[in-house]
């Protein structure tokens, strides 16, 4: 992990580095509430969207899109830097190489017996076909708890040069793809098994056999009608750009404070490819910086160091999170005591979704690690405060605390929610509309300005205000007794996008692409 540091400017005297320990102050608590209200009242989502609006103008000049190893994230990472670097703290960029990848044509015609246009989504890190597409015919794997994952169930020649249509499920994209390439098949469609678009990721391009992309569960079961009634010929161009390149991360954090008692916080700063990501997720970026720069406006003297950190590379499955824990060492590690994620935070469809720590809706992958529940209630008891209505939404392993979680951290934060549908209860608690996604543009070109809902970005940059100013100050909450679990066992997690293994639930955030198959 490559860190370059930076020289601080004439720093705030928030980040001057003698900074009071939290036992050296007569009430750490008091402190804590004083400063957090303090940092509400002056964070603004008016404030923060200015700050959209630059990262949507970086965007309109390079491409259309912030993806990392572009130069509207390169351009989106310095505009994060200078503000910070100005504002007096301590900043770095620390960089990495990673697999580029641009997609350059995901396009599916049904040619016979009936002519009709079909939309795809190509895996990231997959195979890409010749220019113009392949043409074949559609072979489809049976369905069964674990479709497509052993040769079984590709019946002898009957994938041979055919396009296999594979139900998602029972393992991951890559073992589905391989597997069919065994079979003789020269591409693979999965469909997904659950409402909402399917991005998916092979995880490595070394795991790439044959061309593979993504299907509506709607799309999929129609392909598969029509296979039934006889045979089906289909032409698929698929074919992505891969590369090596090299982003970085912008790590910020006060001059001062005890560096054992580290807060961190943070949210990804690239964006797809396919567009300008405002949503997706330069609000979560954008609510962080301000809150940073308030701090810093603030003059306070935390007694815990503050951390932020502007990730790259979510995209492509949490890289550049997981750059960093991996650099870390056990002692720095454990220096962390917390952190706080901050993804896709004003969705124009909203629902309010805090990261279950405690597994109390026992859905998913169980419990985040101790003092999660603590940091769950933290969010809920401040939007309680506020009357702002909220649910759970689960420990994925699909943005970026999940590298942190792996390593033991205690996480949780925000997410008002991507392709997922509200439903009508969803509706009638946040508003909007029943039976749409929660963000309709997601990972589309349309996530531009025009894609946030102000209200749900306030709400959630007060949010982050308000964990900003208590755990600057005090820690205590997080040793506090933790609410009641549900008897759910913890389950191991993976991170990076969706290589596929499970459905997405309503409030799951595929993002990218999801390590689960």
């Amino acid at each position: 992990m490559a860190v370059a540091a930076a020289t601080a400017l004439a720093a705030p005297l928030l980040l001057s580095a003698s900074s009071a320990s939290a036992h050296n102050r007569p009430d750490p608590a008091k402190d804590a509430a004083k400063l957090s209200k303090k940092l509400v009242k002056e964070a603004s989502g008016k404030d923060a969207y200015k700050h959209l609006q630059k990262f949507q103008d970086i965007a309109d000049a390079a491409d259309g899109h912030r993806a990392a190893g572009s130069l509207g994230h390169d351009a989106s990472a310095a505009y994060v830097y200078s503000l910070l670097k100005k504002a007096g703290y301590d900043v770095s960029y620390e960089t990495f190489q990673f697999a580029y990848i641009e997609t350059q044509a995901e396009t599916l015609k049904v040619t016979a017996p009936t002519p009709r246009d079909s939309e795809i989504k190509a895996m990231s890190y997959t195979k890409s076909t010749p220019k113009g597409g392949i043409q074949a015919g559609l072979a489809v794997v049976p369905v069964d708890a674990t479709t497509g994952c052993e040769p079984t169930d590709y019946a002898a020649g009957a994938f041979t040069g055919k396009i296999a249509l594979i139900q998602r499920g029972g393992c991951d994209f890559a073992t589905k793809q391989q597997t069919a390439a065994g079979a003789g098949a020269v591409a693979a469609i999965v469909s997904n098994n659950t409402t909402g678009v399917l991005s998916g990721t092979l995880g490595d391009p070394a795991a790439a056999r044959i061309p593979t992309g993504g299907v509506t569960q709607a799309e999929g079961a129609k392909l598969a009608a029509e296979a039934a009634a006889g045979p089906v010929t289909l032409s698929l161009d698929i074919r992505q750009l891969q590369e090596q390149r090299t982003t970085r991360n912008v790590i910020a954090e006060t001059r001062g404070g005890n560096a054992a008692n580290t807060v961190m916080l943070g949210s990804h700063l690239d964006s797809v490819t396919a567009g300008a990501g405002i949503n997706d997720n330069a609000s979560g970026s954008a609510g962080l910086l301000e809150v940073a720069l308030d701090l810093a406006k603030s003059r306070e003297k935390p007694a815990n160091k503050v951390r932020f950190a502007w990730w790259s590379a979510e995209e492509l499955g949490l890289l550049g999170a997981e750059d960093y824990v991996k650099g870390l060492s056990p002692e720095q590690a454990a220096q962390i005591k917390l952190y706080l994620n901050f993804d896709m935070i004003a969705s124009p469809n909203f629902g309010q979704f805090v990261y279950d720590g405690d597994n109390s809706d026992g859905v998913g992958e169980g419990p985040g690690p101790e003092g999660s529940a603590q940091l769950e209630k933290g969010i809920t008891d401040f939007l309680d405060s506020k009357d702002q209505p909220h649910e759970g939404t689960d420990f994925t392993g699909r943005s970026d605390y999940g590298p942190f979680i792996e390593v033991g951290i205690p996480s949780g934060g925000t997410f008002t929610g991507a392709e997922g549908i509200k439903t009508e209860a969803q509706a009638a608690k946040f508003g909007g509309e029943a039976g749409v996604a929660y963000d309709p543009c997601y990972h589309a070109a349309c996530d531009d300005l025009d894609n946030i809902d102000k209200k749900a970005f306030d709400v959630n940059i007060d949010v982050i205000a308000d964990a900003v100013g208590h755990y600057a100050h005090d820690l205590s909450p997080l040793t506090a007794k933790a609410p009641a679990q549900a008897a759910t066992a913890k389950v191991e997690r993976t991170t990076g996008g969706d290589t596929g293994v499970g459905a997405s639930n309503a409030h799951d955030h595929e993002h990218g692409q999801e390590t689960r198959a």
